[in-house]
């Protein structure tokens, strides 16, 4: 094996899991906003509820006076009833309280439907406070388990750029510059290993002289994949295997 490939490798390893890091770094913005959105719908349903209560409570008002309203016009024929002097006039007062009872009745009615309504959005508000408690707790819990999680990544991404620093100074600049242009082109893997004499990324069968160098260990060439041109190496364990193979 060339005597940087296991450098290359190494850095490979090492650019591939910041890649990770970075991407599972980069959806902690929208995971905290989802968070912070799922506090905003719960304070909303909770403001939504205690208007509504408020203003069922507010008809209910109207409702208690208008009911009070037709209760004093009724006081009020049956007192005039007893100043009245013709039989006529007595008739008349008594349609207008047959009236004024029937509109009562109605607007009781509709008080009690309005009292009954009032007590389930009292039920439903209490429902929206719990809620909100419920997902204020669930929500600060899990903004501390993300906070801890990204402060992991972020350490762990710290410790990376650390050890990519000691590899990449292992490194020829010539070498170092050909592995960043081939991982550019590729997505960011610019070496293949080797497995059953095929490329292990594009699939393309590798040619078994170069399987051959490949597999020595005192190689000290550079071969590429002649389809995917990433630098190609395989295993030690392989080479070991040639290395201690009986000579037939």
């Amino acid at each position: 094996m060339h005597p940087s490939l296991k450098h290359l490798i190494a850095l490979q390893g090492v650019d591939l899991r910041v890649a990770e890091l970075r991407q599972q770094l980069s959806s902690f913005p929208a995971r905290f906003a989802e968070l912070d959105r799922q506090l905003v719908a719960a304070r909303q349903r909770l403001d939504d509820s205690r208007a509504a209560l408020t203003k069922s409570l507010t008809e209910r008002k109207t409702l208690e006076l208008d009911v009070e309203q037709w209760k004093q016009r009724i006081r009020k024929y049956k007192d005039q009833t007893a100043e009245v002097k013709s039989n006529e006039a007595y008739r008349a007062l008594q349609h207008e309280i047959a009236q004024a009872e029937t509109e009562l009745a109605r607007a009781e009615d509709r008080l009690l439907e309005r009292m009954v309504a009032a007590e389930e959005l009292e039920q439903q508000l209490r429902e929206a406070e719990r809620a909100l408690r419920a997902a204020e707790a669930a929500v600060a819990a899990e903004r501390n388990r993300l906070e801890s999680e990204q402060a992991n990544l972020e350490q762990e991404l710290a410790a990376l750029a650390a050890e990519r620093e000691r590899v990449v100074q292992a490194l020829p600049a010539d070498l170092l510059n050909l592995y960043q242009k081939i991982a550019r082109k590729h997505g960011g893997v610019a070496l293949a290993e080797v497995r059953e004499e095929t490329c292990s990324v594009c699939r393309v069968r590798i040619r078994p002289q170069v399987y051959q160098e490949l597999r020595r260990p005192e190689n000290d060439q550079i071969f590429h994949c002649e389809s995917c041109t990433r630098i190609l190496y395989c295993a030690e364990h392989d080479a070991a295997g040639v290395a201690h193979s009986p000579t037939p």
